[in-house]
């Protein structure tokens, strides 16, 4: 049997439109029990039915910047008596209100990512240093990257070996969140500057026994002095779940992904929504539906 060709279970996103663990799961948890998901695909607006059980579902994937509220009520234990297999990517960045005004301290967030990697397979983790940003507030110029090296040491203690980054996308929403706020606004470093900072993170990882990968930063990728040790990410590996695991699953890119901008996600499917799931982080240069309007240092944007 061809496993690329016939897979017998699939992926379950959960989710890059939001964030599930953190805001979403008395929903999530109705639906796992009733045995499907309604999806409304976001840019056709087509509605599908996504199965929910073990006997459909090979690996739950989960995308959080909290996962406080999954691991004080034991939702992954209570995923696993059910059967399903569990992968998270954990978006852990740099203490910076301005930037992420609504996600608990960096202290609280190692913590839980000392718990999940103890609770869980710590080779089912993905620590996401995502994005990095560069600002301008006033008259000072920052970026998001000082807390990068603790952050780092906390993951090789917990046996996190996969760091993926990538930096910035200025989207046209984000320009428009920021707009209003005087004194504000994202700087996209040259190229020169980028290459450099990856090469400083590997440096820093690679002491750690922390791999680094990239994610959507084609571009930066090929232009990396060669055996540098950093490649494209897959923040769904379905060959690692697979490995992790068992089982049968395609081992195919998703195509609703940035494949051209180096994207090497694998495919699944992604059972949240923009409308219907506004995430509550705050985060400035989110892509995604923010749930209210975001604090700049005290300035409100709508």
């Amino acid at each position: 049997m061809d496993v690329n060709k016939t897979p017998t279970k699939i992926v379950i996103s959960a989710s890059r439109r939001t964030d599930i663990p953190a805001f979403y799961l008395d929903w999530f948890m109705v639906q796992i029990n009733r045995g499907y998901f309604d999806v409304i695909n976001p840019y056709n607006r087509r509605a599908s039915i996504v199965p929910a059980t073990p006997e459909a579902v090979h690996t739950i994937v989960f995308w959080s910047k909290n996962f406080g509220p999954f691991l004080e009520r034991g939702i992954g234990e209570q995923l696993q008596q059910k059967g399903f297999h569990l992968f998270f990517n954990f978006t852990i960045n740099s203490d910076e209100p301005v930037l992420e005004p609504h996600v608990p301290t960096l202290k609280e967030r190692l913590k839980q990512l000392q718990y999940l990697s103890s609770r869980f397979d710590p080779r089912a983790i993905n620590w996401r240093f995502d994005p990095i940003c560069f600002y301008k507030d006033n008259s000072d110029v920052k970026n998001n990257l000082h807390d990068f090296e603790p952050i780092a040491d906390a993951a090789g203690r917990c046996g996190v070996s996969r760091c993926i980054t990538s930096f910035m996308d200025d989207y046209p929403k984000i320009r428009k969140r920021v707009k209003s706020a005087t004194g504000f606004s994202f700087i996209d470093p040259p190229p020169e500057r980028k290459l450099e900072i990856l090469l400083n993170m590997q440096n820093e990882l690679s002491l750690k026994n922390i791999r680094l990968y990239t994610c959507c930063e084609k571009d930066l990728l090929a232009a990396l002095p060669a055996n540098t040790g950093i490649e494209k990410s897959s923040c769904i590996p379905n060959d690692i779940f697979v490995k992790l695991y068992g089982g049968n699953l395609s081992f195919k890119r998703d195509g609703g992904q940035r494949i051209k901008n180096g994207c090497a996600c694998m495919i699944s499917v992604d059972i949240g929504s923009y409308q219907l799931h506004p995430c509550y982080h705050g985060c400035l240069f989110c892509y995604a539906n923010p749930a209210s309007s975001v604090t700049i240092a005290g300035r409100c944007t709508q």
